[in-house]
C-alpha cells in the first residue's frame, strides 16, 4: 500500500510543475498563420524525425527475425531430408 501512496505522490510531483507552466487558454480560436512563429510547432522536423527513425527500426528489427525464421526453416527443412542409407539397417 505504501508502494502505491509513494508512486501516486512521486508521478505528483513531477508532474505539477509541468502543469503550472502551461498558459492559459484564449478561450478563442487563432487560425495558424495568424499565430506567431513561435507558437507553430518549432520541433516538428524532431517529431518527423523521431518517427521516422522509430519506422526504420521496428522494419529492420521485423527484417532480421523474418531472415533468422527463414534460416531455422531451412535447418529444420535439411533436418527432415532422409541422408541416405545407415550401416546398420
Amino acid at each position: 500500500m505504501s508502494k502505491r501512496v509513494i508512486l501516486v505522490l512521486s508521478t505528483l510531483l513531477v508532474a505539477l510543475p509541468a502543469w503550472a507552466l502551461q498558459p492559459p487558454p484564449s478561450g478563442e480560436f487563432v487560425p495558424l498563420d495568424q499565430l506567431p512563429p513561435s507558437d507553430q510547432l518549432p520541433s516538428a522536423p524532431l517529431l518527423v524525425t523521431a518517427y521516422a527513425f522509430v519506422w526504420v527500426a521496428l522494419l529492420f528489427y521485423v527484417w532480421t527475425i523474418w531472415r533468422r525464421l527463414n534460416k531455422v526453416e531451412r535447418d529444420l527443412h535439411a533436418l527432415g531430408k532422409p541422408r541416405g542409407t545407415s550401416a546398420g539397417r
